[in-house]
């Protein structure tokens, strides 16, 4: 005769539990407001499953290897799989599928008062809590306890649910009960538990006291001062937990989880100083290493984070989060050769795992990145057609294909990259705006000024509310001498967009550049200004139209700024125009020397120069 326990262990396991308990407890946000279930705040009641696998997770030795407490059901018992008993979890099953969770909710807490057996009250919990009905899932989880008294994470869901309603007396007895009954070799698993669920209390104070209360009979331990550190630390008492964890490292040495709450507790400075002599004595200490190369990076110490990742990788040749960080290290340091490098190897051996569900979305971009920049345009665009869209739910992908057009157009593919803009559907009314700004200005850097203007008037007819398409056609408007339709389009944009620091300083600049309405001029870059303190092409603006309204001193100590802010060409030849009116020409001819050693081919510069009749 089939037994209940063949029926689980059989393929029907998976309509059986087609979501894990984890999973259902994590959406539960409401709870019943009456009776004894009614303590759970609707804010804190998704926590419980959090709760629960926080204390779980404790189930880890201090090395990182698993050690279980117990096993999660123990003395099964053995029921007959009768057809009565099939046709109930069946049609349970069933009627949850179909949204009716309280009937399947009943069936099976039924089915698992009658048969004893603690997987049916399990089950009933993952229904209670996916249905968000609290007071039912506390119900099912005393029948889980009772039924399998030995359940580590029945225990925990249930302590899970004292912690949300405050019930700390209660967490006392369950884990004095622990202690009481367990092998002393588990009490260390005990003590983290205990820790990690009362972290989550709302009174971290009380919450512990109560752990210390726990702990008293083993205060001596370093397994306590362990736990104690890392209660003080989740209570805010850096000094207390920095001495607990001293007092455990003082009797372990080479106990990697003190030395980590040590750097946890500690200003980063001190952290890493800790943690380099902690490695000088145990150099095999792959947790404590991986934590002192993230704070080298967060110190800005970046060659010493590159050589202790060097380290780690050393030790695992594989180790993809590693190759990927090297890359990104690598990038920062600009060393591209080495960036790539690290790249392409994170990518084999991703590829490698198929059963890994990193996305290598990051890492094609990067790649993208380093080979345009060593204008290996085709390459750059090859990478980045590698990146899937996971049907529209990669938000990266859609400005890959923007880059990817940008990148086919530096190839001189012009119409293909046009073509991929064609290809591409915007799922919203930015992408499809950002698909238009994206043709207009391939198009204006092919020389194709009409049909770029075409394409921008075409899209501020679409969206004629919108003022970035508005602006960007008012530049494109300006680049063609039609100043009239220019001057209207941004002041339609500073109508839509009474903030936006650009078009105040468009308009102004326009005004001051061609010598017209100069007090007008200065009143909208000094509007821009206002808006964008400090933003240097604002000041070169606000220091061009000084120097048209004859203003030099103050022309000049505005560029002055705007160019120790930013060393722009354009920036660099209104100074030097300032500079060589004012008398300075040899520093005026300096300046521009380093402006066209660093674009030979501006015009606006060599328009500036012909004009003032200078050779350099």
């Amino acid at each position: 005769m089939k037994t209940i326990s063949a029926f689980f262990s059989a393929s029907m396991i998976s309509l059986l539990r087609p979501a894990s308990l984890l999973a259902c407890a994590a959406v539960l946000s409401g709870c019943a407001s009456t009776g004894v279930h009614s303590f759970l705040h609707p804010d804190d009641a998704h926590h419980v499953s959090d709760v629960a696998q926080a204390a779980i997770s404790a189930e880890k030795d201090l090395n990182g290897e698993q050690t279980p407490v117990v096993a999660t059901d123990e003395n099964l018992p053995t029921v007959s799989l009768s057809e009565e008993l099939l046709y109930k979890i069946l049609t349970a099953e069933i009627a949850y599928q179909r949204g009716n969770w309280q009937a399947a909710y009943v069936t099976l807490l039924g089915a698992a008062q009658q048969t004893r057996d603690p997987r049916l009250a399990r089950r009933s919990v993952e229904i209670a809590l996916s249905a968000k009905q609290a007071g039912e899932a506390l119900t099912a989880i005393r029948l889980w306890r009772e039924l399998a008294p030995k359940s580590n994470e029945a225990t925990q869901y249930y302590l899970g649910f004292m912690v949300m309603n405050n019930n700390l007396a209660e967490i006392q007895n369950v884990f004095t009960e622990r202690f009481r009954t367990a092998d002393p070799k588990q009490h260390a698993i005990i003590m983290l538990q205990a820790q990690r669920l009362l972290s989550r209390a709302r009174d971290k104070n009380a919450a512990f006291d109560v752990l210390e209360e726990i702990l008293s009979p083993y205060k001596n331990s370093p397994d306590a001062h362990l736990a104690l550190a890392q209660g003080a630390y989740t209570k805010g008492d850096n000094k207390r937990a920095v001495k607990e964890a001293e007092a455990a490292l003082s009797a372990r040495p080479d106990s990697q989880l003190a030395i980590l709450t040590i750097a946890q507790a500690s200003p980063q400075a001190d952290a890493a100083k800790a943690l380099a002599n902690f490695l000088n004595k145990n150099p095999t200490a792959r947790d404590v290493r991986l934590a002192y190369a993230s704070i080298l990076i967060d110190l800005k110490q970046l060659d010493k984070a590159s050589h202790e990742f060097e380290q780690l990788l050393r030790d695992k040749p594989d180790d993809i989060s590693t190759l990927y960080t090297l890359g990104v290290l690598a990038m920062e340091k600009n060393q591209p050769a080495q960036a790539e490098r690290y790249l392409l190897q994170y990518l084999k051996a991703l590829e490698a795992r198929p059963g890994d569900e990193r996305d290598p979305t990051p890492a094609l971009m990067h790649l993208s990145r380093l080979t345009a920049e060593r204008k290996d345009y085709k390459a750059a665009q090859e990478w980045l057609s590698k990146i899937e869209s996971f049907d529209g739910r990669n938000p990266v992908w859609f400005n890959a294909q923007m880059r990817r057009a940008g990148l086919l157009s530096k190839e001189g593919k012009l119409d293909e990259a046009l073509s991929l803009l064609k290809s591409v559907k915007g799922t919203n009314d930015n992408e499809q705006i950002q698909i238009i700004q994206t043709e207009a200005q391939l198009l204006k850097d092919a020389g194709k000024n009409t049909e770029a203007s075409n394409a921008l008037r075409a899209g501020t007819q679409q969206y004629p509310n919108n003022p970035d398409l508005l602006y960007d056609y008012a530049m494109l408007l300006e680049s063609s001498q039609n100043m009239t339709e220019m001057e209207a389009a941004l002041r339609q944009v500073i109508a839509l967009a009474p903030e936006s620091q650009h078009a105040y300083n468009a308009l102004g600049y326009s005004l001051a550049d061609r010598n017209s309405r100069l007090d007008e001029a200065l009143t909208l870059i000094e509007k821009a200004n206002q808006l964008a303190p400090d933003d240097p092409f604002i000041l070169d603006s606000l220091g061009w139209v000084k120097f048209r309204l004859s203003k030099l001193d103050e022309a000049e100590t505005i560029l002055r700024r705007a160019y120790q802010l930013r060393s722009d060409v354009e920036i660099a030849n209104h100074l030097g125009e300032v500079l060589w009116v004012k008398g300075a020409q040899s520093e005026a001819r300096k300046i521009w020397r380093e402006a066209v050693s660093k674009e030979p081919g501006n015009q606006a510069l060599k328009s500036t120069l012909q004009r003032l009749k200078i050779r350099l």
